[in-house]
């Protein structure tokens, strides 16, 4: 690296090229929009003061994370500076280097001709910060925003004595100006009391970069037991490309500030009928502090606005059991308000759909076992001609492992459900109430089905069952369900008492 050095006792370095990293760079994404970036740069330091440079950072770094240290911890460095330059060279901002001054536009003539006009740039229109996203707040913002709406964003060019608010033609420019960057770059100060050489680690958090886990699941042309093929999704939205980078992926809800508004599932078989075949796994998992963490095995590159995605499931043998569920409630748009006590058709719209879900035991003996990070399960049966059709599709949260894994992949065509408010009948004085409901739900199916009938009990928080024609149990302090069993194309009545007290 070429080093210039003035002759004065305090020596100023400055580092004239951007400094390249010297090892493969390595990464933990976030599935929340952002990484950590650790890169290996070699610093060659004089006595004395030394400015660093280096341009090859992201576009979305976070200046304020930035670290440089000596990972052998041999060397303290003394940054007396650090500067982020985010602000890289375009025409606008040459623009605004050149104003007061003359320089030259070509202009295209109707003959495809071209000519060179000169003009003085009164205004260069250049707007430093977006007024749409700006760190320093609304107040900020919209003064910016102001700037622009004024006409401040516009160009005023004089040429030939007289003022136009546009550029005349395409700006030459008789130099890139002083001061300039033409990537996003980081700026060091640094105090060194000898001369140093050593390779220094670079470290520091950007947005723009993102993983999740996808998943097809595949049954059969009958019965619900599932094989797997699980995919690591890696977004790189950065503005720079990694070459060989060393990757971890960090599951888990990490508390990150957010300065400014801004506008999935990991299995692994164990036992017979799994696997992901001979060879170390392409993805390895760990627990971490109170994450989990993912490496992938194999360095990878990932292009500047690339989707990459690495397989590392295969497992088969997952047991599954498909469940029907009406919840007979329809949501209403009606805007009640007040006390649900006394608003006699408060909750009593009916929903006539049964709900399709699919659920799983993340247990050890299910081929599973492992924490599973949030993603987007995509399920498809395999029809009696062998191609798979795709038959509905969720999103899971984080989930540990030996807990139930529910997923809603859509309604049964072949089931319905009605519900209705049978009696309402509220005592004020005896600060009491009673409502019945009668629900009913049909199988029009060629084979029998369970539904779980789901209610709520949102009149008051105390409260008991007095009669129902069928067993029930409690879910949780405002909810109780029922489960019935129907032959093919039967319907099956339940009815039910609440008794409110307050």
């Amino acid at each position: 690296m070429g080093l210039l050095r003035s002759g004065r006792a305090a020596v100023l370095c400055i580092l004239a090229a951007a400094v390249a990293g010297a090892a493969d760079p390595a990464l933990t994404i976030y599935n929340q929009n952002f990484a950590v970036v650790r890169e290996t740069i070699p610093l060659e330091l004089q006595s004395g003061t030394n400015r660093i440079q280096f341009a090859g950072a992201t576009a979305h770094v976070e200046p304020d994370s930035v670290i440089l240290r000596d990972p052998a911890g041999r060397r303290a460095i003394q940054i007396l500076e650090q500067n982020y330059r985010g602000d890289p060279l375009s025409q606008a901002l040459l623009l605004s280097m050149f104003e007061g001054k003359t320089i030259e536009f070509i202009v295209g003539l109707a003959n495809g001709a071209t000519k060179v006009v000169s003009g003085k740039i009164v205004r260069s229109g250049y707007v430093p910060h977006s007024a749409a996203y700006s760190r320093y707040g609304s107040q900020y913002a919209a003064s910016q925003y102001a700037m622009t709406a004024d006409g401040a964003g516009q160009p005023i060019v004089e040429v030939d004595g007289k003022l136009q608010f546009q550029l005349p033609g395409q700006p030459v420019f008789p130099t890139l100006g002083n001061d300039t960057v033409l990537k996003p770059t980081l700026d060091w100060v640094i105090q060194s009391p000898e001369r140093a050489r050593f390779d220094a680690e670079l470290s520091y958090v950007t947005g723009g970069m993102s993983w999740n886990a996808d998943y097809n699941a595949v049954a059969p042309e009958t019965g619900d037991m599932l094989d797997v093929v699980g995919w690591v999704t890696l977004d790189n939205q950065s503005g720079k490309q990694f070459d060989h980078a060393r990757i971890k992926l960090m599951a888990g809800d990490v508390s990150k500030v957010q300065a400014v508004a801004p506008p999935r599932v990991f299995l692994a078989s164990a036992g017979a009928g799994g696997g992901i075949g001979p060879g170390a796994p392409p993805v390895t998992e760990r627990a971490f502090d109170d994450y989990h963490l993912y490496t992938l095995e194999r360095p990878a590159t990932i292009h500047d606005r690339e989707t990459k995605q690495v397989e590392f499931l295969r497992a088969s043998g997952i047991a599954s059991k498909r469940l029907y569920v009406y919840d007979g409630m329809a949501a209403d748009g009606r805007n009640f308000g007040g006390d649900a006590r006394y608003q006699r058709e408060y909750g009593v719209r009916s929903n006539p759909k049964v709900w399709t879900m699919l659920e799983f035991v993340n247990s050890q003996a299910n081929h599973l076992g492992m924490p599973l990070p949030a993603g987007r399960v995509r399920f498809y049966r395999r029809d009696n001609d062998g191609q798979l059709e795709f038959i509905g599709e969720n999103q899971i949260d984080h989930t540990p492992k030996d807990e139930h894994v529910r997923l809603y992949t859509g309604n049964a065509f072949d089931l319905a459900g009605e519900r209705r408010q049978v009696t309402y009948n509220v005592d004020q004085g005896r600060a009491m109430l009673d409502e019945s409901f009668e629900i009913k739900v049909r199988n029009h199916k060629k084979e029998a089905a369970t539904v779980r009938i789901v209610e709520h009990l949102y009149r008051w928080n105390t409260w008991t069952i007095a009669t129902s024609s069928d067993a029930w149990r409690k879910i949780d302090s405002s909810t109780i369900e029922f489960e019935v069993t129907l032959a093919p194309d039967a319907e099956k009545t339940v009815t039910y008492l609440a008794h409110y007290t307050w």
